[in-house]
């Protein structure tokens, strides 16, 4: 009789173990899958914090050119601005003499 407690013990002790190891074995599978779950997230809110950086540099950028651009379009106006001043300047009197010459004759 005690042969057969010794091996019912065994065999409890037997299965015992084996559903230890299916336990242990299932908490390190879903150790794993939290712990893939958990980079997959992280690596989702990094690639959306790099794009909303990106998004903010392009922005800044894109503004600093346009910037840049109006300041030679109005630096390039000024200049032809003061060209034609001095251009008509130095023919205004010659204009007037000619106006009134014109003005003044008259056309047979």
């Amino acid at each position: 009789m005690d042969s057969l407690r010794g091996q019912g013990g065994i065999q409890m002790l037997l299965n015992a173990e084996q559903e230890a190891g299916r336990i242990v074995s299932a908490a390190r599978t879903a150790k794993l899958a939290r712990m893939k779950q958990a980079k997959d997230e992280a690596e989702k809110e990094m690639e959306e914090y790099r794009s909303r950086l990106e998004e903010e540099y392009q922005t800044q950028n894109s503004g600093t050119e346009q910037e840049a651009a109006a300041k030679r379009l109005e630096e390039e106006t000024d200049g032809r601005i003061q060209n034609l001043k001095e251009s008509s300047s130095k023919v205004s009197k010659e204009i007037v003499k000619m106006l009134i010459k014109y003005v003044t004759t008259t056309g047979a």
